[in-house]
């Protein structure tokens, strides 16, 4: 007997809780959600923004990293050694590994430029490792320098890279050209490929450097992550959904009993 009378006195309590519970939720007014929704909804729009923050400082230490290895003449940042290809690189890799692994655990809202209309995407949006790509061209081009040199004795139109040279120098030196610039390359294998007879050191050029698609990047962000922006995101979907139903539902009510009066 004891045991059953405790077990009835428990239920008895559950049912109170749960009365309780039923009683509290109903004693809450959509306006009270409204009120807790504002607060959320910008504590969503600060971390949000803290992630968008957060990926373009590490998208612009990747763009420093491509242009440091120009900029300083491939040199360190104290002036007293130089750094090779590879450390650049390697450099270089390490922070587009962070920012990847950031970009790929965060939701990134980020608003991009596109033909003068504004899109959002999720992510970091398309950018290049132009510098990069240049130092690799140019690279080539040294080689391709060494080559021509090389069989100029064969060829009848002679040092074919010192003809293309003469053409590039004036317009680079007009211009403001680098000569690992993306204008001074682009003269050199245009007028390199003017000549038939070249084709062996095109070739060697085409082969010395890596497509463009490979110094592109777009990260690509999740629409949702379990980070704090993610649940005051979540928080707010779930509060908006809750008060979206009480007015469908008082709206319901209200034209219900317009059709039973």
């Amino acid at each position: 007997m004891g045991g059953i009378w405790k077990k009835r006195i428990r239920e008895e309590k559950k049912e109170q809780r749960s009365a309780h519970f039923s009683n509290f939720l109903r004693s809450i007014r959509t306006w009270h959600l409204i009120l807790v929704l504002i607060p959320l909804l910008f504590m969503s729009a600060t971390f949000l923004r803290f992630d968008n923050v957060k990926m373009q400082d590490l998208k612009t230490a990747v763009l420093e990293a491509d242009r440091a290895g120009e900029d300083d003449e491939g040199k360190l940042p104290d002036g007293e050694e130089k750094r090779s290809q590879e450390e650049i690189t390697a450099d270089i890799a390490e922070k587009v590994k962070e920012l990847k692994a950031f970009t790929e655990s965060h939701t990134v809202l980020n608003f991009l430029d596109k033909n003068g209309n504004t899109e959002l995407v999720f992510g970091t949006g398309p950018f290049y490792l132009e510098h990069q790509y240049n130092r690799l061209a140019y690279a080539a081009l040294q080689k391709a320098q060494e080559l021509a040199s090389q069989i100029s004795d064969d060829n009848p139109n002679g040092n074919i890279y010192a003809v293309a040279n003469e053409v590039c120098r004036p317009q680079a030196i007009r211009k403001g050209w680098r000569w690992n610039s993306a204008q001074y390359i682009a003269c050199m294998t245009g007028e390199i490929a003017k000549y038939p007879v070249t084709d062996y050191i095109t070739e060697q050029i085409s082969a010395s450097i890596p497509p463009t698609a490979l110094f592109r990047y777009d990260f690509v962000s999740p629409v949702w992550s379990p980070t704090l922006s993610g649940l005051f995101v979540l928080l707010s979907a779930l509060l908006i959904i809750i008060i979206i139903i009480r007015i469908v539902s008082w709206i319901f009510l209200r034209v219900a009993l317009l059709f039973l009066k």
